[in-house]
């Protein structure tokens, strides 16, 4: 027997329901159980590069990995896919930053006009 949803929104997001016969507490789009695989990784880099130590099982990439699959797929929605969510959050990370210095503007300032008294 296949689950088939009524609504197609919902089937556009190729949802993983879970095994056959056995459905999953929560569904997921694939998108999220990829960006989930791929952060559990890249945390665990990190992690090594500061610590130089691996754990048997790393409790708090999986955590942050979570963490922040949630937070990139709050602000997605049919109109903005995920690497775009991710691509603008990279770029207003680079760009959007204050100057450290203070910034004067630049202010017009009229010099002294000399008109010859011929001319006038």
């Amino acid at each position: 027997m296949r689950l088939r949803t009524d609504d197609d929104i919902y089937r556009a997001r190729l949802v993983y329901l879970g095994p056959p016969g056995y459905t999953l507490p929560i569904h997921l789009p694939y998108a999220q159980y990829g960006l989930f695989m791929l952060l559990v990784p890249a945390f665990m880099a990190i992690h090594y590069l500061f610590t130089f130590h691996i754990d048997i099982f790393p409790a708090w990439e999986i955590a942050l990995a979570m963490v922040s699959t949630s937070y990139i797929f709050r602000h997605v929605d049919p109109d903005r896919p995920a690497r775009m969510v991710i691509r603008t959050a990279l770029t207003d990370w680079r760009r959007s930053r204050e100057p450290h210095e203070e910034r004067r503007e630049p202010k017009l300032v009229a010099r002294r006009v000399r008109v010859r008294e011929d001319l006038a």
